[in-house]
């Protein structure tokens, strides 16, 4: 399909302002480390370089397996920029790798004596609450959960995890590549986010990336009320969930990527936690503003992405209790308590629950008291203050337009709800609609059935409900959050098995490096 006017200027628009390559009256310098094509840098690790950059100065890293340990700094990080507009850019995205395993060992190692394992876990590149950090053209590895959980972020721009707050502006992240090849069976220790952004107002730009075997995401946004970032032309797989976004909304496009053989393609949530505030709405923030893609008030469009094969329930963090990574297996995307969001011009195939799937969220949670706010957005179920884990906040879905998505072969498990689109949603004015929706090989099929979905009943200016009976039931059967998944006629869902776990690393064809790696850097020995 043919990009659109309007993404192709959002691409551009967003790299340029994200790149953030405005120095101010200094000139920038070129610090180089390792070794490319014969000519040696001045540095030997990648923290040692960007403790002595200044705002401003580039980073370029030679091919290289760089065992780096940051013992002792903020955000246990093997690399933790924290100075605005620092340019950190491999010179090959495949052979310049940040290990988080021992030094000695093979490049990213799946043995588990070659893993650093520590009690609250470690990250791997870090930015830390700095505008305009770019990170590109390199690979990330083995940076593991704790014991108990925590951490486990391969690449992360951190604008204040947990503040609630906004902290950071601009960043960009282009050839970049997250992967662990290493999990203690569906346990932790683990990967557990490969490329993550949080708190970030934007612009923010994350483009031709690839991130794989994490127990929550492959990619993750979250806490922006209004994100102003674009996720394009990136791969998520063999991960628990292909994308993630918490509280995520406003001007946010997640367009032309794959999420492919997770256990569920993509599962953005509204929920009560320290991912304030709550909840997800893509609603444009401006009321008379019409965004240029959906045509409508809603800013958060899903594009032209493609959902395919996300029946895997053999992937870190399968079968662990907690929310994280608890979506219902064989899903291509799931809107869980989404308001207003857009999903227009996807392609679902071959995913054994549904292909869509729009759904409300009891949220058992309760934020950190710092935070001040109970159920914010939600509806109180149970009160703040009784006892942990037992407060429920409950996000609704409505007003979430379905439309000219192209469905294949979905429903493979034969449950009865199971097919292309399913709605399980309480009865909301205005609810969520959908046209234009077909399928390739027959009828959409659907629960509440497509006639039904398809028809004035359900049109976004109008209150409309799903099925909060047996869709609903089949949904959290299909998560296992509560116990596993009875096998009965009707309730046929794969248990994770932890012998068929695989954490393969990318081919080549996955992971296209930078063509010209010396594009836009001062002049310098290595880009004369």
């Amino acid at each position: 399909m043919r990009r659109p006017r309007s993404i192709a200027i959002a691409v551009a628009a967003l790299s340029l302002a994200a790149s953030g390559l405005a120095f101010g009256s200094r000139t920038p310098r070129v610090l180089r480390v390792g070794t490319f094509k014969g000519i040696r840098g001045t540095y030997s690790t990648v923290q040692a370089a960007v403790n002595a950059a200044a705002p401003g100065d580039w980073i370029l890293v030679g091919p290289g397996d760089y065992k780096e340990v940051g013992a002792g700094n903020k955000e246990s990080a093997g690399v933790l920029i924290a100075k605005r507009r620092i340019h950190l850019r491999g010179m090959n995205r495949r052979a310049v790798v940040i290990d988080g395993t021992k030094p000695g060992s093979p490049v990213c190692s799946r043995r588990k004596s070659d893993q650093i394992f520590t009690e609250h876990g470690r990250n791997g590149v870090v930015a830390l609450e700095v505008d305009g950090v770019s990170i590109e053209n390199l690979t990330v590895c083995n940076y593991l959960t704790g014991n108990s959980g925590g951490e486990g972020n391969e690449i992360w721009w951190n604008g204040g995890d947990g503040s609630g707050k906004i902290g950071m502006g601009s960043f960009l992240g282009r050839y970049i590549t997250a992967t662990s090849t290493y999990a203690n069976g569906f346990d932790n220790p683990r990967g557990e986010y490969g490329i993550f952004t949080s708190n970030a107002r934007g612009p923010g730009v994350i483009d031709r990336a690839y991130a794989s075997n994490m127990g929550d995401a492959a990619f993750y946004i979250g806490a922006c009320p209004d994100c102003h970032q674009l996720l394009i032309h990136s791969l998520g797989e063999h991960s628990s969930l292909g994308f993630s976004g918490t509280n995520a909304g406003g001007h946010l496009k997640i367009a032309y990527n794959v999420f492919r053989d997770n256990k569920t393609g993509a599962a953005p949530d509204s929920q009560n936690n320290d991912d304030a505030p709550s909840p997800l709405s893509g609603k444009c923030p401006n009321p008379a503003e019409v965004d240029q893609l959906s045509g409508t008030n809603s800013c958060t469009v899903w594009f032209n992405n493609l959902f395919v094969d996300n029946n895997n329930p053999n992937v870190p963090g399968s079968g662990v209790n907690g929310l994280a990574g608890g979506a219902p297996v064989g899903t291509g995307l799931v809107l869980a308590g989404n308001e207003y969001v857009t999903v227009l011009g996807n392609r679902f195939q071959n995913n054994k629950s549904w292909g869509l799937l729009i759904a409300d969220l009891p949220d058992q949670e309760d934020p950190p008291s710092e935070l001040g706010q109970n159920c914010q957005g939600g509806i109180p179920v149970l009160p703040s203050g009784t006892p942990a884990g037992s407060a429920i906040c409950y996000f609704q879905s409505f007003g979430n337009d379905t439309r000219d998505n192209v469905f294949t072969d979905n429903g493979g498990y034969g449950n009865p709800t199971n097919g292309d689109i399913g709605m399980a949603t309480a009865l909301h004015n205005p609810g969520n609609c959908f046209h234009g929706n077909y399928d390739t090989k027959s009828a959409v099929t659907a629960d509440p059935s497509i006639v039904l979905l398809q028809s004035p009943l359900y049109t976004c200016s109008t209150p409309n409900g799903g099925d909060m009976g047996l869709l609903a039931a089949e949904a959290l059967c299909s998560t296992q959050l509560i116990a596993p998944c009875p096998t009965l006629p009707g309730a046929t869902y794969p248990r994770p098995d932890v012998s068929k776990l695989v954490l393969p690393l990318p081919t080549p064809r996955e992971v296209p490096v930078m063509p010209y790696p010396c594009a836009g850097v001062p002049t310098n020995p290595w880009c004369p």
